[in-house]
């Protein structure tokens, strides 16, 4: 690899690989009862949380960069370890939704979702294994979460 394109697609797949392992790690050892746990305030629950990163994770990977399906929609529809999707984004009124009475009764199989993550990661670091230095120039529709167009570069 060469050229500053490629320098940042691949410092891009070892970030996102130490977010995996910083995750993963930091979910190790959380039992179902830990994940279920209301915090007192405004706080979520930790599964609710976990949950929150890697289906936010397919839904923009797969989704909106690669413009394909989200895998939670796809081949792992239903089986994402989570007891319902969170709301998606209203098309009609843009902003990212609001997850938060979700986030409070959503149920998360721990083993489950380690192993829809796992398929989460594994495709994103193939989509970004795809990617050339003009790839990072395509733009990119936010709109529907009110950010208007992008591209990976800025």
């Amino acid at each position: 690899m060469t050229g500053k394109g490629r320098n940042i697609i691949s410092l891009l797949r070892e970030m996102m690989k130490n977010v995996n392992e910083l995750l993963e790690g930091t979910m190790a050892d959380v039992t179902p009862e830990q994940a279920h746990w209301i915090p007192p305030g405004v706080a979520n629950p930790i599964g609710a949380n976990y949950a929150h990163v890697v289906l936010s994770r397919d839904g923009a990977v797969n989704g909106m960069f690669k413009g394909g399906v989200p895998l939670f929609a796809a081949g792992w529809a239903g089986k994402t370890g989570v007891s319902e999707l969170p709301p998606a984004p209203d098309p009609g009124k843009p902003g990212f939704p609001d997850w938060s009475g979700w986030s409070r009764k959503v149920k998360v199989d721990l083993p489950a979702m380690r192993k829809y993550a796992k398929a989460v990661y594994a495709a994103t670091d193939e989509f970004l294994a795809t990617l050339s230095p003009e790839d990072l120039e395509r733009p990119v529709d936010l709109t529907a979460l009110g950010l208007g167009n992008a591209t990976a570069s800025g």
